[in-house]
């Protein structure tokens, strides 16, 4: 009997090869790697080999023995071997490992930016050998990163503080949020005052008018009140204008992050893992891109879905020039493989993203939105104040706006009113403010900074947030990213010792130099030769420096709890603390606020869990609690019964059905968990209400069933689950 011939077809995900395998016939076997298969070791004395030319050491990842042996087995008896994983570098560079790996030989490397039939036949139709070029530019990426963050790492182990780390982009990356920080810190908040007349027309319409200046002066502010209470009011200015708003570029890597974060409140990485799974799917191109172009074939079949949808008079064929100066492998922007279909995924999460980028896409190739835009403004008679002003808009013609509802924002619709007109006054307020320091950087904002600096590329943003964010250098307050105190101090220690490898000017142009190798323009063996060297040097001068036992002294009115000493500000692992300057022959400390940090105290009573240790009390970053001593190898913690009482809602939980629902504090605040915790994790942000979510689910008919918590002032109550429409209840009933 004939053995069957096939040709075998590999991809990272079990995910892409179950759609590919759809539209492939049975002379096809499609293998997924699972990622990579092959990576530097852990060790960093035998991963690169410097003197032989930066030459990389790779071993077999932790688990992937056997997927290599059994794509090693299938391709023996394949009759041709196609390399199928992304169309980037990365992906390039896992097509090489496996061919390495497997010890493929002369194995063909076919690319596609959307997995649909029509796609794979054609890139079956074009195969190619390994682009070397990419490949490499891939792995100096790596080995510069390995270079970098172990070289640096371990200097701050030294210096520093053990187990703490640095990164050739993340630390840029920490020095602008700490940037953004010293600035928040030096403001000084200066007084102003805003001024509310409220008035009524001739017509019986109310209007509420704001001062078109903000005083600083009380005496100002006072002099407005005085005259404008004491004189009729009229209409000054009635000014009328039409306005256009034009659509937005499809979406590329950084502005999908960006909107899932102010749209959804998703995590960069969070964006990216939905992405990554429609993409696998079928359902839209390749996610990690730099171009805003739509090819030809998805520029007409948008317009012929305008058309169908809105009319071919709302069509309009645009073409948006890539901003990025080095627009990456991916050709094509994020857009739906299908135009005709707004509604796809398989869980709510993944259906929203879709929906977002369908709207972007459809929206891109439509007419400008036309807006009417009516401002009032209005005075006393004699002008003797500034004007005070309120402007109105509204849609004339929606446009892009039709594909895209939710970028509309609300109507505001201004009573007619005419120059000249009297006015009656009915209240003139004011109110004291003071000004704010900048804000904190957001995920999105951040991505934003990055892409403007010309730091990192589209697929390692959301890597850089979650690393900085694991590492403990940064914490999430609601959507701001806040920097911890070690995050402060190890971004303190770069910028002072190593401000030159952390500057953007070196981070930009070491990008520059990557793309350059990728291009085929640049030598990789020179190109870290150039960077290695001098940046060795410059790590082993730094090595002589003290270490940093202290940041300084603390305030004077906070002594030593134990001896009465001065005490020192030193970092541990939860951050900045107080310490007696005589330690270690006294050991009393405090929290940086001055409360007195007890040492931990023996409890006598056996741990459950283990059987082996005592309970022992300990202070932690919330408070003191009761765990095992025998911690990290037994990680048990009494619970806190009174605690528990005291902060009981008497809200049952409706995931376990035996606990009751408690407020906790954790390192983002106030939440609400379950009190059989850690057996039970259902936890919400918000208090519950005790009532539950009745908001139909994707089906028609089943109930949410999710918590009720208490919401705003203007939303007094929501749903707790994220993806629930009733999350954002203020939305539900938004115009079309």
């Amino acid at each position: 009997m004939a053995v069957k011939q096939y040709k075998l077809l590999i991809v990272e995900s079990p995910s892409k090869a179950k759609t590919i395998g759809k539209y492939l016939g049975d002379g096809y076997i499609v293998k997924a790697s699972v990622g990579h298969v092959r990576d530097l070791p852990k060790s960093n004395k035998k991963a690169i080999d410097i003197p032989a030319g930066f030459v990389p050491f790779y071993e077999i990842s932790k688990g992937k023995a056997e997927v290599i042996s059994e794509i090693d087995s299938l391709a023996k008896k394949a009759s041709e071997v196609l390399l199928a994983t992304d169309p980037d570098r990365e992906g390039e560079a896992i097509a090489w490992h496996i061919k390495e790996a497997c010890g493929l030989k002369k194995p063909k490397r076919i690319v596609f930016h959307e997995i649909t039939k029509g796609a794979i036949e054609e890139a079956l139709k074009h195969p190619r050998v390994i682009d070397e070029n990419l490949r490499i530019a891939q792995e100096a990426r790596r080995v510069l990163d390995r270079l970098v963050g172990y070289d640096l790492s371990g200097l701050i182990w030294k210096k520093v503080r053990y187990g703490l780390s640095a990164g050739r982009v993340q630390s840029p990356a920490l020095r602008i949020i700490m940037e953004r920080e010293r600035e928040i810190r030096a403001f000084i908040p200066e007084a102003y005052w805003t001024l509310t007349a409220k008035v009524k027309t001739q017509g019986n319409a109310e209007l509420e008018l704001s001062c078109v200046e903000e005083p600083r002066d009380e005496l100002v502010v006072k002099n407005i009140l005085k005259v404008g209470r004491a004189n009729q009011w009229v209409v000054r200015e009635v000014k009328e204008s039409e306005v256009s708003r034009t659509p937005k570029a499809p979406f590329i890597t950084s502005t999908l992050q960006q909107a899932g974060s102010s749209r959804f409140g998703f995590a960069p990485s969070r964006t990216m893992g939905i992405a990554q799974k429609l993409y696998e799917k079928g359902f839209i191109t390749y996610m990690r891109t730099d171009s805003t172009v739509l090819s030809l074939d998805a520029q007409k079949a948008a317009i012929a879905e305008i058309a169908k949808r809105y009319g071919a008079a709302s069509a309009e064929a645009r073409v948006f020039k890539t901003k990025s100066k080095n627009a990456q492998e991916a050709h094509e922007a994020i857009r739906p493989t299908d135009m005709s279909k707004d509604n796809l995924g398989i869980n709510p999460e993944e259906q929203k993203l879709y929906k977002l980028i369908w709207a972007r896409t459809i929206a891109s190739q439509m007419i400008d939105a036309k807006l009417a835009r009516t401002t009032i403004l209005a005075n006393v008679r004699e002008n003797l104040i500034p004007n005070f002003s309120v402007t109105g808009s509204r849609v004339i013609l929606p446009g892009w706006l039709a594909a895209d509802p939710d970028s509309r924002g609300e109507d505001v619709q201004l009573p007619k009113v005419s120059e000249g007109e009297p006015l009656i006054l009915l209240s003139l307020t004011d109110e004291a403010k003071f000004t704010e320091p900048p804000s904190r950087y957001s995920e999105a904002g951040l991505v934003k900074e990055l892409e403007k600096r010309d730091i990192g590329r589209p697929s390692t943003y959301a890597s850089i947030i979650k690393t900085i964010i694991d590492r403990g250098y940064v914490i999430k307050e609601g959507k701001a990213l806040k920097p911890t105190d070690t995050g402060d101090v190890v971004s303190s220690f770069l910028e002072e010792n190593f401000a030159n490898y952390i500057s953007d000017t070196f981070t930009a142009e070491m990008e520059n130099k990557l793309d350059d190798i990728a291009n085929g323009e640049r030598d990789y063996v020179k190109t870290l030769k150039e960077f290695y060297g001098p940046f060795t040097k410059e790590v082993k001068a730094k090595d002589k420096l003290d270490k940093i036992t202290t940041l300084g002294d603390a305030d004077p009115q906070h002594k030593c709890p134990k001896c009465n000493s001065s005490m020192i500000i030193k970092l541990g692992r939860t951050g900045k603390f107080l310490s007696c300057k005589k330690y270690p022959d006294c050991d009393g400390a405090r929290t940086i606020e001055g409360l007195e940090l007890a040492g931990p105290r023996d409890t006598g009573e056996l741990c459950p869990k283990c059987g082996k240790a005592n309970l022992v009390e300990r202070e932690g970053r919330f408070g003191r609690f009761i765990a095992c001593g025998s911690y990290p190898k037994c990680k048990h913690i009494k619970k806190d019964d009174t605690a528990a009482l005291l902060n009981h809602t008497g809200v049952p939980c409706p995931m376990c059905k035996k606990g009751f629902m408690t407020e906790r504090k954790g390192r983002f605040g106030i939440f609400y968990s379950c009190t059989d915790y850690p057996d039970c994790k259902n936890a919400i942000k918000a208090k519950p209400t005790g009532n539950f979510c009745t908001y139909p689910k994707a089906d028609g008919t089943t109930p949410c069933g999710a918590l009720m918590m208490e919401g705003t002032k203007t939303i007094p109550e929501r749903c707790s689950d994220k993806l629930c429409p009733n999350h954002n209840p203020h939305k539900l009933n938004k115009p079309e």
